[in-house]
């Protein structure tokens, strides 16, 4: 299951549940079962009444949760050319239950994002109440690469990104640092990586009958006035202006075009980004392009209900497939795309990864009922 739990006996028989992801030759990426245990005992915390905090992290030094277990979903598509895998189905479903109840948690949830959070692992990251990134975190959605998207709630945090920086991280996977998170409010808390035991100390400590609000707040601002002396330089919002303005366009091929004049760029930063992209799927930029703009004005629920939709309808398409196959199995980091030139795909290719694909109610429709 690669998943570790604990419950620590605090002040006055209260307790905090520790969820550790522990799968370290996948860099913590999340399988189903995972996925699973971890709603599964979410649950059973939110229900127990000692159980008075959740901490939700990730064993190993250099990562969090490096996304979703693609190659396995992958295998499933090969398995099933042109349909929906039944495995893609209970998947999508269950990570984005899992997201949503993070968002939507009764108690406090805390989660310690250092090293690599990527993909699902930024999923889990956002959802929860108090966000912690530290001097080693590395923040991306970089779906761009493997002819996904920006999913697991994405849609939702990226369209709410000063300006065009959303837009611009999605179509990049471009990564963001602590001091990037805390800015773009992708963070709440800025902690070392050594300071995780003294978070858990402090937490058994608190007295969870009177207050508790106030005490843990002050737990935090505590730690991080002693760690705000290691905040890494701020990339983005320096650069923001820039983004802006290149980003002031109608279609997407003209971001497109825009972006990949920067490949020569004297800004390493900048030139890195116009090179994940250009080397990137176009489909992915379409339809990141396109979520962003529907999202501006949905509910969370309504978020992920679309992205079960695209995610669907990826694992029907090629690119998903050979994107995975180019950078993760094969990794000859030549995809070779079906649809190879951003402005000669038809408007009906990127609209029918919007419709459904399924008989009936939406299989998320239930969300609300949190």
């Amino acid at each position: 299951m690669n998943l570790q739990f604990e419950e620590l006996h605090a002040q006055d028989g209260a307790r905090i549940g520790v969820a550790s992801l522990d799968a370290e030759k996948s860099l913590n990426a999340l399988s189903l079962p995972m996925i699973q245990a971890l709603m599964d005992r979410l649950e059973k915390w939110a229900d127990d009444p000692q159980i008075v905090c959740v901490l939700l992290r990730g064993n190993g030094s250099k990562f969090f949760c490096a996304g979703g277990d693609v190659r396995a979903l992958v295998d499933a598509c090969r398995a099933h050319p042109g349909e929906v895998p039944p495995l893609a189905a209970h998947f999508f479903a269950a990570e984005y239950r899992l997201d949503y109840r993070l968002h939507t948690y009764p108690k406090p949830l805390i989660c310690w994002g250092h090293g690599y959070v990527l993909g699902g692992g930024m999923g889990l990251l956002q959802g929860a109440g108090i966000r912690i990134v530290t001097p080693t975190s590395r923040l991306a959605m970089p779906e761009v690469s493997i002819g996904l998207y920006p999913d697991v709630g994405a849609s939702w945090f990226l369209s709410r990104l000063p300006g065009k920086l959303g837009l611009f991280l999605g179509l990049t996977g471009s990564h963001i640092n602590g001091r990037d998170a805390l800015d773009l409010d992708l963070a709440d808390r800025f902690l070392l990586d050594e300071q995780q035991e003294e978070l858990v100390e402090g937490l058994l400590q608190l007295n969870w009958q009177e207050q508790s609000p106030v005490q843990l707040n002050s737990l935090l601002k505590a730690l991080q006035q002693e760690a705000i002396g290691q905040l890494p330089d701020a990339q983005w919002l320096p650069r923001r202006a820039q983004i802006d303005e290149l980003l002031d366009v109608a279609t997407l091929p003209c971001a497109w075009r825009a972006i990949s004049q920067w490949n020569t760029h004297g800004d390493a930063l900048l030139s890195r980004a116009a090179k994940n992209l250009t080397e990137g799927c176009p489909l992915t930029a379409h339809l990141v392009w396109e979520q962003i703009v529907r999202a501006r004005h949905m509910s969370l629920a309504q978020v992920f209900q679309m992205e079960y939709t695209l995610s669907l309808n990826c694992c029907r398409h090629p690119e998903f497939s050979e994107g995975v196959r180019a950078r993760l199995i094969d990794k000859d980091q030549k995809p070779h795309w079906h649809w190879q030139d951003v402005a000669n795909i038809p408007d009906a290719v990127i609209d029918a990864h919007f419709a459904k694909v399924w008989e009936g109610r939406h299989p998320l429709a239930d969300l609300l009922d949190y």
